[in-house]
């Protein structure tokens, strides 16, 4: 059960509050604030801050709180300007928010580290006026059961993938390589270790359309994806169906093959909870608006079989949001995709794609819904060295923000992001670390910690 503590609350006297700010907030007569711990883990916290403005419209918004310990740091911040000074923290309404009608609410949130015991803020003001409102405890111990028992139906709401509790969640897995290529790493034994020892709560299945994939033989290769869909299914695991387009880069030239595809695949697999699709893998060479008339027409399709399921869309440059071809999310943000529980794709490799995309992928995720269907833990080429520390600072961000994410692969290829060394889908192990690469057994111990997901 979640336990309430009253904030500290004294209001301001009109006359202080227009010393302080002048006549525009000196309008302001009240506020309440909700601020709810959505997760902890060893060392930091995800916090979500509720503003409600209960007094006259405000023009230009600044709400402070105070740390009660000196160990808690904000380190990301979202929907508002973050700062913090000692023990004080800011935040500051942004373009989108900054005006807020008599009952209008503002919804933020941040990151933070702590040292010790975890304590809530206090003393909540906005432009001045102390405001009322509830703390609440951190979330309580998940359920139990595999992801898909605790989850249930997946479904959008807001910028968040959230679970059947309405509660956003982060699902972690992995995505197979091509499965025309490496088709035997995907058996019993494999899926087994992949539920049960590395704990993982998805797998994404890449069906390539060209390169000797599913323009050469649509039925066997439809067959195919369903009986991992079915495999996933029977562990416990989210099964995410990618039409992996990659050559050429414009899904349009795949438009029909698509709506073959994604017909057959959401009718025959409609009734399942499990199933999320990816409708373009990486678009490239391509415009957004090119990429979008893709999406309007496939995604009808889907919903006409599947009206419940997730639906993701690839990105311009190779599912960068653009920033490959020199642009960003603002391409996105203004001619969004109009259909409902949609999310958008985005694609890094950790030793190729540094602060650049790490900027754009925090900004974006305060607006749009971002799944990072395939990533991986060296070059764009999917070779070279692994970059332990792009990785790890890629990683903690997606846990930061509560974003779902694929690594590749769980294959044992001739390439260093593969997660096995080579030979090992010929054997029955997949777990132990003589078969792991560096990149698999970095994978393996962050997708194996608990997953904490909330059911209430």
């Amino acid at each position: 059960m979640k336990r309430l503590f009253a904030l500290l609350a004294t209001f301001a006297t009109v006359l202080g509050l227009m010393a302080a700010f002048g006549p525009q907030a000196a309008a302001a007569t009240g506020c309440k604030v909700e601020y709810t711990v959505a997760s902890q883990w060893q060392g930091g916290f995800q916090a979500g801050v509720k503003v409600t403005n209960l007094g006259a419209p405000v023009t230009g918004w600044t709400l402070r709180f105070a740390m009660p310990d000196a160990g808690q740091k904000v380190a990301q911040g979202w929907n508002a300007t973050w700062s913090q000074s000692g023990s004080a923290v800011t935040a500051t309404g942004v373009d989108w928010n900054r005006n807020l009608a008599t009952g209008a609410v503002a919804d933020l949130g941040f990151s933070g580290t702590f040292t010790g015991a975890n304590p809530k803020p206090t003393a909540f003001t906005l432009n001045g006026v102390a405001c009322t409102g509830s703390v609440d405890e951190p979330t309580p111990d998940p359920g139990t059961g595999t992801p898909v028992d605790v989850n249930g139906q997946l479904h959008v709401c807001g910028v968040n993938l959230c679970n059947q509790y309405d509660r956003p969640v982060q699902l972690r897995g992995m995505s197979t390589h091509g499965i025309q290529w490496f088709d035997e790493c995907y058996n019993a034994a494999s899926l087994d270790a992949l539920a049960e020892d590395w704990k993982s709560d998805l797998l994404r299945i890449s069906m390539y359309v060209q390169e000797d994939g599913y323009e050469t033989d649509p039925a066997g290769f439809t067959s195919r994806v369903n009986a991992l869909v079915d495999m996933a299914e029977a562990r416990g695991m989210y099964a995410l169906i990618d039409f992996h387009t990659l050559t050429p880069g414009d899904p349009n030239y795949n438009l029909d093959r698509a709506k073959t595809f994604f017909a057959s695949v959401a009718a025959r697999n409609a009734g399942k909870k499990n199933v999320i699709y990816e409708i373009a893998n990486e678009p490239n060479g391509v415009s957004w608006s090119a990429i979008k008339s893709y999406a309007d027409q496939v995604i009808p399709v889907v919903r006409a079989a599947d009206p419940d399921a997730v639906v993701i869309v690839g990105t311009r440059g190779w599912s960068s949001l653009g920033v490959s071809d020199g642009s960003n999310e603002s391409e996105v943000v203004n001619n969004p995709v109009n259909a409902g529980n949609i999310m958008y794709a985005f694609h890094f490799y950790a030793a190729s794609h540094k602060d650049a995309y790490r900027s754009t992928l925090s900004r974006a995720a305060s607006q749009l819904p971002l799944f990072v269907t395939e990533f991986g833990t060296v070059s764009a080429t999917g070779g070279g060295a692994m970059d332990t520390a792009s990785t790890t600072a890629w990683l903690d961000l997606l846990d930061r923000l509560k974003i779902s994410y694929a690594n590749w692969t769980y294959s044992d290829a001739p390439e260093s992001s593969a997660a096995f060394r080579p030979g090992t889908c010929g054997g029955s192990d997949y777990s132990s670390s003589g078969v792991l690469t560096e990149s698999g057994a970095l994978l393996k111990s962050r997708i194996s910690t608990p997953d904490s997901f909330p059911t209430s």
